[in-house]
């Protein structure tokens, strides 16, 4: 964002470790079971070999969590894209008015939005909650165009939903995405190359997977968090360290974030929009 004082690496922890604490809609470990199955080198992340014969989600307990209004708000937006890059994103009305419904209940209605807000407010950074909702509009749905020149994409579609670019996955960042697409038969899959230190939800996974024939070598994601939790970490990074490594601080751990800027156009006053926000696990880089 434009202006605002500086904010140092120890504030950007502080303020993740509260973030961390305040994920009251994340799963418990009754509520989401994990399979993760065969693990593989970072030098096998290529080989697209199925390892796991079973899928990666072995419960989740959508009753309890999906009806979550940070939850059920997202996952209105989750069928809302064309995964493949170079088909025009159109939005109808009630499409755009879930993109407020998810800002709202992210933002206003949590505690981890409602301190994140506070955090940029006191920074100088914008002037009111109006604002910075605004301007999260803006940068995470504005869109903008990865090929033939059509407005095809943004930085929700690509981190949350996913897409697919000359055939390959692209982006394609969140555990809630791949639990619906796997219950629909359309996701495969195949291993994990990084396991996080987290011995609770949230944890971090950096995935092999075949999404309906499309394969993704490292697809990283903040396992069993809330939708909001995910929104804001992303949020912060890429506002206080657009386009850098962000190191956050979750339970005494350290997450790396990776932002990057999309720097082919512009919004507002010359501010970019977000091309892609991810955990750095090792492989990740490669492929984001």
């Amino acid at each position: 964002s434009s202006g605002g004082q500086s904010i140092s690496d120890s504030e950007i922890k502080a303020l993740s470790e509260l973030l961390y604490r305040l994920d009251s809609n994340k799963a418990s470990p009754s509520q989401v079971v994990l399979n993760p199955q065969a693990q593989v080198s970072d030098s096998q992340t290529s080989s697209q070999k199925d390892l796991s014969p079973k899928p990666l989600f072995t419960y989740l307990d959508e009753a309890s969590l999906f009806s979550k209004p940070t939850f059920a708000s997202f996952l209105a937006l989750l069928d809302n894209y064309q995964r493949q890059t170079g088909q025009a994103e159109r939005f109808s009305s009630a499409q755009l008015a879930e993109q407020d419904t998810f800002l709202r209940e992210a933002i206003s209605n949590t505690e981890i939005g409602r301190e994140l807000s506070a955090f940029f407010l006191s920074k100088g950074h914008y002037s009111t909650e109006k604002d910075f909702i605004h301007d999260l509009k803006m940068m995470w749905f504005g869109l903008y165009s990865r090929s033939s020149n059509v407005k095809d994409s943004s930085g929700f579609e690509h981190i949350f939903a996913g897409e697919v670019k000359k055939g390959k996955v692209s982006g394609f960042h969140s555990w809630i995405q791949f639990y619906r697409l796997e219950k629909k038969g359309l996701m495969n899959y195949y291993s994990y190359s990084f396991d996080g230190p987290w011995t609770s939800y949230p944890d971090v996974l950096g995935m092999q997977f075949k999404w309906d024939g499309y394969f993704k070598q490292v697809g990283s994601a903040i396992m069993g968090s809330s939708p909001e939790f995910d929104f804001a970490l992303y949020s912060l990074c890429y506002i206080a360290r657009p386009g850098r490594q962000c190191y956050l601080s979750l339970g005494g751990n350290t997450l790396v974030i990776q932002t990057y800027t999309w720097d082919n156009s512009y919004y507002g006053n010359g501010k970019k929009f977000i091309a892609s926000a991810f955990p750095a696990t090792p492989r990740a880089f490669l492929t984001h």
